[in-house]
């Protein structure tokens, strides 16, 4: 008999895009065009990051090989391919070389719910499925899960860190494998991690299994870019990533404001 997925909530789809900067066509842009052009980011820029529903986020990247991190959350896929096409579409793509991007949407775990109603009825009965439709309902409307299913911005915590991850599944350590309420008490642990850095971290979890080739992404803005160290750093000790995480890449940033864009690119002088 097969383990019991865990009931998932689902909000906003988010895309990460990693930028590299093309310096050539940069160079070889006119003198007399660059002012347009500025202009021309700076509308892109403050369009995306004052969308009706949702928001971007832009980040200059420190390391990670590329220069810029955007993240966007929109309420639809069809939205965020909008946000795909005018970047594209604008001078700014032009200047821009894509190096990497990752599609998921907010999701909540529902493992605890899960678990409850897996303990009173059969998880293939029918009383099964109706008991979870209605305990979910009532989960959705729990202020904490909506904030993240509808995250926030991240205001002003200027430090970005973007990863991809996966759970493991080779034996002995194969997280699908598991019963509902094994899985159920590890991230209870995990997830108090997580919460001794509440208003130090600000964490995104998005899911993204059957989007992209990872299962989740996470990002996380801090005020301080030591607490995105120390926060993965006890979170690898817990059992859940210690025996069953598998990690990506990471990308950390610097945050900045959509008027800034043009200047950090180089396409404005910078006042003296």
């Amino acid at each position: 008999m097969s383990a019991t997925p865990p009931a998932t909530l689902e909000g906003w789809f988010a895309l990460h895009q990693i930028f590299r900067t093309d310096r050539a066509g940069l160079r070889a842009l006119h003198l007399e065009d660059r002012p347009g052009a500025a202009r021309e980011i700076d509308r892109l820029a403050s369009g995306l990051t004052a969308a009706e529903e949702g928001w971007s986020a832009l980040s200059r990247l420190v390391g990670g090989g590329a220069d810029w991190l955007l993240v966007h959350l929109r309420p639809t896929l069809e939205a965020l391919a909008e946000v795909e096409e005018r970047i594209a579409r604008s001078p700014l793509g032009g200047l821009l070389e894509l190096r990497y991007d990752y599609l998921s949407v907010a999701e909540a775990g529902m493992y605890r719910t899960t678990a409850e109603v897996a303990a009173e009825h059969d998880s293939g009965s029918e009383e099964y499925r109706e008991a979870l439709e209605g305990r979910l309902a009532e989960d959705r409307d729990n202020p904490y899960v909506r904030s993240r299913l509808f995250p926030e911005p991240p205001g002003d915590m200027r430090y970005i860190s973007f990863y991809p991850m996966s759970k493991r599944r080779e034996d002995p350590d194969n997280w699908y494998t598991l019963p509902i309420e094994e899985r159920n008490r590890l991230m209870l642990a995990h997830g108090s991690t997580g919460r001794r850095y509440a208003g130090r971290v600000r964490q995104m979890i998005t899911g993204s299994i059957g989007l992209d080739d990872w299962e989740w992404g996470v990002t996380l803005f801090a005020h301080d870019p030591v607490d995105l160290k120390q926060i993965v750093t006890e979170m690898r000790f817990d059992e859940a990533s210690a025996r069953y995480a598998e990690f990506g890449r990471f990308y950390t940033g610097i945050c900045f404001e959509p008027e800034e864009w043009a200047r950090r690119i180089g396409l404005r002088v910078p006042e003296s």
